[in-house]
């Protein structure tokens, strides 16, 4: 599989988003969020996500020009509108505020309606993060999962984050879809010739499997912990859709495209009820611990959420992002 450097990536994806019509800041802004994610390995929401970006900016899906807009504001808690503009610069304008407001009031909450696809939603957990700030959000999706006990596709694999801060930038972050697999990781793992590694579907004749071709033609994905997963999914998409007012999951199978979703980012400073020094030391005393596990196979190591990601992140940024030849020569022929 070739490999491409980083600041290649990201001037391709900055000249096809100019192009279509952002700004020269903004086409930078949203490349980078593309480039990042598939430095960090998410490669389902970097760059193999890209090509249908471009379709719905084609379409007319998405309109570059648009911007979010706060609708209502009462202390630490913000309403604000998508205006259907572009997710992920969306998305990063609502999380920085959230932590503008958790500086100010210990937390801050935005809730975020008629916004398009996030792309990777740990971006805003890396995000808040990376401005001193516990990181909560989620998102809802159009129905692409069936509620357990049911055939058909109902509810959302609604992802949702958790971040940790660390002052030197190895943040615990916690990222995932509420089906067992995300949609990307499905499409990725076909892409790349492999099977899932453990059963993420049905196949066409009701049984699990984990042949990502096999799920692709049934889209019956599983929710992640069965019933739980399910259960948490509507529960997600309850919360978000009352406090943006906006779209529910069953309102979005409605729309030509996986569009105005609702999203929640919500931050909270740490260091309001803890000094910096004993929030590091819980930290590291937790994750050391997590470290310490005996591993179910000799020489392998346990890792703590988003340590993975970092040393995706080192090796990428030496060695250069592995793209799928196919999908590469799509991106360049944008």
């Amino acid at each position: 599989m070739p490999r491409v450097q980083y600041d290649v990536l990201r001037n391709e994806f900055q000249r096809i988003l100019r192009d279509r019509g952002f700004s020269e800041t903004d086409a930078l802004d949203a490349a980078t969020v593309f480039a990042d994610n598939s430095l960090d390995g998410m490669y389902s929401h970097g760059y193999i996500r890209f090509p249908r970006v471009v379709e719905y900016l084609d379409r007319g899906s998405i309109d570059p020009k648009v911007k979010a807009s706060r609708e209502l504001a009462f202390g630490a808690m913000e309403q604000w509108n998508g205006n259907r503009g572009f997710g992920p610069l969306n998305a990063r304008k609502a999380m920085n505020r959230a932590c503008e407001l958790a500086h100010q009031y210990g937390i801050g909450l935005i809730a975020l309606g008629n916004n398009n696809h996030w792309m990777r939603g740990g971006s805003y957990g890396w995000q808040a993060a990376n401005e001193g700030c516990i990181g909560i959000c989620w998102s809802n999706t159009m129905p692409n999962m069936p509620a357990w006990g049911g055939k058909d596709r109902r509810i959302g694999n609604n992802p949702i984050v958790f971040a940790v801060p660390r002052s030197n930038g190895e943040h615990v972050v916690v990222d995932c879809a509420l089906s067992q697999f995300s949609y990307g990781k499905i499409e990725e793992a076909k892409l790349s010739g492999t099977q899932l590694p453990v059963p993420g579907g049905y196949d066409e004749f009701g049984s699990l499997t984990t042949d990502p071709a096999s799920i692709e033609k049934t889209w019956r994905v599983l929710p992640m912990g069965y019933w739980k997963g399910s259960g948490l999914s509507v529960l997600l998409d309850l919360i978000s859709t009352i406090l943006t007012n906006a779209n529910s999951v069953q309102k979005i199978g409605t729309f030509e495209d996986e569009v105005g979703l609702s999203q929640i980012m919500i931050a909270i400073d740490p260091e309001k009820f803890n000094d910096r020094e004993t929030m590091e030391r819980i930290v590291f005393e937790l994750i050391e611990n997590i470290r310490g596990s005996e591993p179910v196979r000799e020489g392998d190591r346990v890792h703590y959420p988003g340590e993975r990601e970092l040393e995706t992140r080192k090796e990428n940024r030496e060695n250069g992002i592995p793209v799928n030849e196919e999908v590469w020569k799509q991106i360049l022929s944008k």
